[in-house]
This record gives C-alpha cells, sequence and structure tokens, in this order.
C-alpha cells in the first residue's frame, strides 16, 4: 500500500495510506458520526470542496449499491478514514468501495488515527487541509494548506447545480408513490436524490431548475410549490441566491431545507455566520418547538442562521440540542418554512419525514 500524508493549516499531519485514486486532493476538512451511509455521504453535493472524515472505525464492509447515490458521482472533495474494507460482504454490493473511489478519481487516505484528527478539529475548528501520496513533505504540505482559501465567500452551490432543468419521476425504491397531484420546482443548490424521491412519493411532480434560474421564470410556470434544496458553501455567497428567494415568498408556497433554509433566512433580513465545526451526523436531535417534540435527523451543514438577525422577521421552529443553535424558521403569513437539517435521510432516521406531507398540506391550503 502507498503511504500518503494528510496536512491541516494548523501545522498537524497524519500518516496513512492512499486509499482510492492516487494523487493530491485539497479542502476544507470536517467530520461526519455517521455509522452507515458512507455511500450517500460521499456522494452528497453538500460536501463539495471538503474532505470527510469518517468517525466510524470502518467503511466499505458492505460495498457500494448502483442506486444508493445521492448524485452522479461521488462530490467529496476527499476522504479520511481508519480502515477501508477490500472484501465487502453484502448481497446489494455491486462493486468495493475503494475500486469504486478510484474509478471516479476520488483521492482518500486510510489507516489515520481519526480519533485524535477529530479532537483536533473540534479544538481548532474546521480547516483546510491537504491529502497526497506523492511523496511532498509534511512541512510543504501544511504550507499548501495554509494557503488554500476558506469556505467563507466561496459560491459551491452554483458550481455543482444543474446546467439545465430536467423532471424526476423516481420515487423511493420498493414504495407506492402517491398519484402526483401538485407541480413543485426545485431550486438545485446541490440537490440530493433523496430530497426528490421524497417528494414524488408525496405526489408532486418534480421539475429541477439551475440554482441561478431567475424567481420571475419559475413563477411562470405556476408551481403549486417551491423548494429551494440543499447545497455546499457559503449561503451569503451563493449569486443572486436571496434575492432569488425574497421574490418567491408570498407568491407561492415555499420549503427551504439546509442550505435553502439559510438563504430564506437572508431573504427575510437575516444573517448567517460559520460554525466552528458544523454539524455533520445522523444523530442530532433536534427540538420542534411547535409541536414540542425532538427528532434525530441527519444533519450536514457549517454555517447557521443567526437568530438575533431574524427576530420579528421569521418564527423560529426548530433547535438543535446540542449546542442551541436555529435549526428551522417559518414565516406563516407567506407560507414558507424551511429547516437546517435534512428531512430525507439519507442517510439517517426517518422521524422528519412528515415534513414533505407537511408541505403539501401547506400546498392544498
Amino acid at each position: 500500500m502507498k503511504k500518503a500524508t494528510l496536512a491541516l493549516a494548523c501545522g498537524e499531519t497524519f500518516e496513512g495510506f492512499a486509499c482510492g485514486a492516487e494523487g493530491e486532493a485539497q479542502g476544507e476538512v470536517v467530520f461526519n458520526t455517521s455509522h452507515t451511509g458512507y455511500q450517500e455521504i460521499l456522494t452528497d453535493p453538500s460536501y463539495a470542496g471538503q474532505l470527510v472524515t469518517f468517525t466510524v472505525a470502518e467503511l466499505g464492509n458492505y460495498g457500494v449499491h448502483h442506486g444508493d447515490e445521492q448524485a452522479d458521482a461521488p462530490q467529496v472533495a476527499g476522504f479520511i478514514a481508519r480502515r477501508v474494507s477490500r472484501e465487502p460482504s453484502n448481497w446489494r454490493a455491486d462493486e468495493a468501495l475503494p475500486a469504486w473511489l478510484a474509478r471516479h478519481g476520488v483521492v482518500g487516505i486510510e489507516g489515520v488515527d481519526t480519533r485524535r484528527l477529530v479532537r483536533v478539529l473540534r479544538s481548532s475548528g474546521a480547516q483546510q487541509g491537504v491529502i497526497d501520496s506523492s511523496g511532498a513533505s509534511a512541512a510543504a504540505l501544511v504550507e499548501r494548506a495554509r494557503r488554500l482559501p476558506g469556505m467563507e465567500g466561496q459560491d459551491l452551490a452554483s458550481k455543482v447545480s444543474c446546467k439545465k432543468a430536467y423532471d424526476w419521476t423516481q420515487g423511493v425504491a420498493g414504495r407506492e408513490p402517491q398519484p402526483p397531484r401538485h407541480d413543485v420546482v426545485v431550486v438545485d443548490y446541490g440537490v440530493k436524490r433523496g430530497i426528490l424521491r421524497q417528494l414524488v412519493d408525496s405526489g408532486c411532480r418534480v421539475r429541477v431548475v439551475p440554482s441561478r434560474t431567475p424567481a420571475a421564470e419559475i413563477l411562470a410556470r405556476k408551481p403549486h410549490g417551491v423548494v429551494l434544496s440543499n447545497g455546499p458553501g457559503d449561503p451569503a455567497a451563493v449569486v443572486g441566491g436571496d434575492r432569488q428567494a425574497a421574490e418567491l415568498l408570498g407568491k407561492v408556497p415555499v420549503l427551504g431545507i439546509c442550505l435553502g433554509h439559510q438563504i430564506l433566512s437572508l431573504a427575510v433580513g437575516g444573517k448567517t455566520y460559520k460554525l466552528k465545526f458544523g454539524h455533520r451526523g445522523a444523530n442530532h436531535p433536534v427540538r420542534d418547538l411547535i409541536g414540542n417534540s425532538i427528532d434525530m435527523t441527519s444533519q450536514n451543514h457549517g454555517f447557521s442562521t443567526d437568530e438575533a438577525s431574524v427576530r420579528g422577521k421569521a418564527q423560529v421552529t426548530h433547535r438543535n440540542l446540542y449546542d442551541g443553535t436555529v435549526e428551522g424558521i417559518a414565516v406563516p403569513e407567506a407560507r414558507m418554512f424551511a429547516v437546517q437539517y435534512h428531512p430525507e435521510d439519507s442517510p439517517g432516521p426517518h422521524d422528519s419525514r412528515y415534513l414533505f406531507r407537511r408541505f403539501v398540506q401547506l400546498i392544498e391550503g
């Protein structure tokens, strides 16, 4: 196995072995605490520009199943793991994880002390890093990491968004979707296929449009509802995102998910800020302040809504029980609600799928 090095901008370095494609990968180093769903995580467009650290002890033990992806190909800049299995044991497996990653050109490193790495990230915060298997010195790699731009100010959503509009008709595998009753436009900031499948299952005819589609063009389609999707990068840097969302409010029911939630916060006059190390995993408890219930949620975000900035402009509906940050807002008179987490799971618990039914009920009046 070829040796590889992970270097962080703070000066910490980690030795391991190349896994997947060989070469160099650069990006923001973050960590995800999910125990399953590595394929969905690796193909989630919200991870564009990031090197994802998996805290689970082993990846790849159930292989890769063609059909579980959240996009056509892996979206991460690179991945970091303790151990990666090359011999999957699962009747659904179509390919071993390392071979799949190599085929798609994804650079990774295994054999890393991920417990120490996560402690560094929790103390120092998510930061820029480099994975390299070319033999470059650790000192040189640290300098490269320090020269990389941070996530703030990056409009990655426009880069991962679709180039032209398309229709989506596939529902959740093994389930009979409801007959289509409502026309819904999904603004693609980096949408996961799990969101599209849940909408189809809820009785929606889904049209996906590029992130920079003008609000007037969306409204010209006369949709029954609009969904602002998840996506990567800084919400304040998404070109035209807040203006587009503001022009939709009050004219059509709107649901925002993750980055869509942040953009709607900006649209009502609020602000967003970068979290120290973000929320990424499939086990985050969130309190529904309206229903006074608790959901276990799937999360992936590095930015959050500034609660003080939306006071008097939107109702805070959900709160993270780990750190008290805003996890949902609503403007009932504008027929809008949004959540910071991922109700479609993929991977994660199914507690929040009811939000898609709530969106349909909002459409139905």
